[in-house]
């Protein structure tokens, strides 16, 4: 494991602990999108079905424990714990808009290319399911961001949380170019969704070092998603 890899499993452990401390101690979800939430739990459902019948290191399989569990804290939280204070009004992204295409995407171009057999049909769905948490997890977060769009505003830390997230896709983006240096290693379907995730971050990116960082409290998003 490279460095760009450690660092980027860190920012993402960070960014939904910061989601789940801002929940936790507000008591609120105001502001959070409880849709990428659930988007986000099923990225991580659909990438780690092996859990229990493969295990590459020890690093890896805690890694999917612990993004399981709290992605699935955080829709707990937002849904059941303080559902009251969840503004289903303004987390009003079409997802359906998000979940068809990936899906379809996912039967057209994934790595399951070889004749299948009734013994393979097993590999070949679990190889679509990645695809498809693949491509899923580049778009999940849209439903947050066009939140902010529609209400206008988003509280500082809940910028902090984007911006964590948008750091661990950047390092993964980096750890691509660098096993590709190192090990001539490439994975096509996981680079080309992480540059797309990315591109989706850079104007939050912009505003969040020329506003948040200078000391102002929330941050508007005024351009369409």
């Amino acid at each position: 494991m490279n460095i760009f890899r450690l660092a980027g499993d860190v920012s993402h452990i960070v960014a939904i602990i910061i989601l789940l401390v801002k929940i936790w101690r507000s008591k609120s979800c105001a502001g959070i999108s409880g849709k990428s939430q659930v988007l986000f739990a099923l990225v991580f459902t659909t990438r780690y079905l092996d859990l229990f019948t493969s295990v590459i290191s020890i690093y890896n399989t805690v890694m999917k424990v612990v993004f399981l569990a709290l992605a699935y804290a955080t829709v707990y939280l937002i849904y059941m714990r303080f559902r009251s204070t969840f503004n289903s009004e303004s987390d009003s992204f079409r997802v359906e808009f998000l979940l068809v295409p990936v899906a379809g995407l996912s039967f057209l171009e994934n790595y399951a290319f070889a004749p299948l057999e009734k013994s393979q049909l097993h590999i070949f769905g679990a190889q679509i399911l990645w695809t498809f948490s693949i491509y899923l997890e580049s778009v999940a977060i849209l439903p947050q961001l066009f939140m902010i769009t529609k209400t206008g505003e988003a509280e500082s830390i809940t910028t902090h949380y984007l911006f964590f997230l948008g750091l661990y896709r950047a390092l993964y983006l980096a750890n691509w170019v660098w096993r590709y240096h190192t090990e001539g290693f490439f994975d096509q379907i996981a680079v080309v969704s992480g540059v797309v995730q990315t591109i989706f971050y850079c104007d939050f990116f912009y505003l969040y070092v020329t506003r948040v960082l200078r000391g102002s409290g929330k941050m508007s998003l005024p351009m369409p998603i």
